[in-house]
């Protein structure tokens, strides 16, 4: 089986997620390759975890140690 290139970013990884995701549902695909794609596909989410998990991280050290609460709405 062949090792696929890791996604150059998380958005990359996120779209790949996607058409392996519909590929499966909407197909009927033979079971060696059902079984790439989801080997692939979980691959990729340990990729993303990862990043996150860094991303978590820096935000942690930029708020100083203190987590706070993300507040999206523009008013407050």
């Amino acid at each position: 089986m062949k090792k696929t290139a890791a996604p150059k970013s998380f958005e990359d990884a996120v779209k790949r997620l996607e058409a392996l995701t519909q590929a499966m549902q909407s197909s009927e695909m033979p079971l060696e390759q059902a079984l790439a794609a989801y080997q692939e596909g979980n691959e990729l989410v340990k990729y993303c975890q990862t990043k996150l998990a860094e991303v978590e991280q820096k935000l942690h050290v930029l708020d100083a140690g203190e987590m706070k609460e993300l507040n999206l709405d523009p008013s407050e």
